[in-house]
């Protein structure tokens, strides 16, 4: 049976393609290190573009909330538009600008003096606990040691090759020449989003209606695409507002008690507060250890304001700005903070949570979903105490094991009652006793066969 010239065609195509497809694969394979390069410097080249996208995510509420009031006031879209844009950028240049005006110089102030300072007191408190180990008889050379190490090397650090310091100034000239170019691109990426989003947003449900058959699958994803926004957008934009109130009240604090490096150390504790659970600690440590070379009083008062601090944040501040925006245990909090550290390393400590969140709310959408089909219940406390369900959808439950506890003080057969009753009375004390045996009983005992 002769085969039909399409056929032939056809099959020497996908015969073609499979080998390209196979030769491509092995060719991959083969330069890994070539293909990560390739995608960094992508990644590079689309680093401006994708900042203008975070920076218009996060600054699209205060967007809208500014249109919606030009529009009330009846100014024309396309004006209110353009004017809200406008007046979104000017808060972020303006936030910008302060930051530079505030922390900059007092950060200009202070770090040189620190760094040049910092061999002086780490010799200072070797030498102090050097003293108190050999005032009470303990030997201390390990300790002098370590410390003399520690001076010499970050001496010869200071002191270095002055070509190979001017080399590495002028690459973080590059960097941060590089840096403010990506950030003037980024904003203007970030102007053309806000001013097109509604044309970005149609053309995005355009291709899913094109793409996707039923319109009720359509339905569903849309659904769930507004929930994972109102979760990453309500979990950064509280993040941010919460940390930005906990630097503030921390230098206002700070400042009160009299405490050195007050700007740089709530800048520390501001910028870590991002990072939930775990950046309180990642602020609060290396501060104390700062003040604990300065001075320990300070250090002391320094954690005690701290603890305060962020009881403060986790049971009123945090809660009032966060709400339930991911809805989450502290378990599962805990879980995606080092499950994504893990791959993604800071950004994954910073963006782990609110990922985790969208993961586990399709997942929690999916099991409800299966469990409705089955008429099935969908709460958790439900399944609690589940023996078992039956072909006809007929839920067996078991009763909680309970232990019973006899009442230790009140009441009649409490543990107190008994004593008492046993010590008033001889009789019960005796029966209680099991009577010794006396070796001349048995000695005496007729019944003895011996």
């Amino acid at each position: 049976m002769k085969l039909p010239i399409k056929k032939i065609l056809l099959y020497g195509g996908l015969v073609l393609l499979g080998i390209v497809v196979i030769f491509l694969v092995c060719k991959i394979m083969l330069n890994l290190g070539s293909l990560a390069t390739g995608l960094r410097g992508v990644l590079s080249s689309l680093r401006a573009i994708l900042l203008g996208a975070v920076m218009a995510y996060l600054l699209y509420p205060l967007t809208r909330f500014a249109e919606q009031y030009l529009l009330y006031h009846n100014v024309k879209k396309k004006t209110a538009r353009g004017l809200s844009t406008a007046f979104a950028t000017l808060v972020l240049l303006a936030v910008l600008a302060l930051f530079i005006a505030v922390i900059v110089p007092e950060l200009l102030e202070n770090l040189p003096e620190l760094i040049r300072s910092l061999p002086g007191m780490i010799q200072r408190s070797f030498d102090q606990l050097s003293a108190f180990l050999e005032s009470h008889g303990q030997d201390a050379g390990m300790l002098i040691d370590i410390s003399n190490r520690i001076t010499t090397t970050f001496t010869n650090w200071l002191q270095d090759d002055p070509l190979s310091t001017l080399m590495d100034l002028v690459t973080r000239m590059v960097d941060v020449a590089r840096s403010l170019l990506n950030f003037a691109i980024g904003i203007i990426v970030m102007v053309y989003l806000l001013m097109s989003r509604d044309q970005f947003v149609g053309q995005g449900k355009k291709l899913l209606f094109a793409l996707v058959k039923k319109r009720s699958t359509c339905d569903t994803i849309l659904r769930h695409l507004r929930a994972i926004n109102q979760i990453f957008s309500g979990f950064v934009s509280g993040k941010l507002l919460d940390s930005l109130i906990i630097g503030i009240l921390c230098s206002i604090v700070l400042s009160i008690l009299n405490i050195p490096y007050t700007m740089l150390i709530s800048v520390i504790v501001g910028i870590t507060n991002i990072i939930p659970v775990f950046g309180p600690f990642f602020g609060a440590i290396p501060s104390a250890l700062l003040l604990l070379l300065t001075d320990p009083g300070k250090c002391l008062v320094f954690i005690i304001f701290i603890i305060i601090l962020q009881q403060v944040d986790g049971n009123i501040i945090g809660p009032k700005i966060l709400g339930d925006s991911t809805g989450l245990s502290a378990f599962w909090v805990l879980f995606a903070l080092l499950l994504f550290n893990h791959l993604m390393g800071f950004w994954g400590m910073l963006l782990g949570v609110p990922l985790f969140a969208s993961f586990y709310y399709l997942l929690r959408e999916f099991i409800n979903a299966r469990l409705r089909k089955k008429n099935l219940p969908v709460a958790t406390t439900e399944y609690i105490h589940i023996m078992g369900i039956d072909d006809n959808g007929t839920v067996s439950y078991a009763d909680p094991q309970v232990i019973n506890f006899r009442p230790l003080i009140r009441g009649e057969d409490s543990l107190l009652a008994q004593l008492r009753q046993w010590l008033a009375h001889p009789t019960l004390r005796k029966k209680s006793i099991p009577p010794q045996e006396n070796p001349q009983d048995h000695e005496d005992s007729p019944d003895d066969p011996t």
